[in-house]
């Protein structure tokens, strides 16, 4: 999936502490979430449906 992340608003987790070596977040409208290292904000994002976002925070959860 591609998506426009020109506008995206990032953000990190509150369990991040202000640290510098997280994942940050965006929600790209209703079809799409963005995910990206912050250490290297222009560089590659994945973008997730939302059933794929869901399946992965599932699984996130389980570990």
């Amino acid at each position: 999936m591609n998506a426009d992340l020109s506008a995206a608003v990032w953000f990190k987790s509150s369990y991040s502490g202000g640290q510098t070596d997280c994942v940050e977040v965006a929600w790209l409208g209703e079809e799409a979430v963005g995910v990206r290292d912050s250490k290297n904000p222009t560089g590659p994002a994945l973008v997730f449906t939302p059933g794929q976002w869901d399946s992965f925070v599932r699984g996130l959860a389980d570990l």
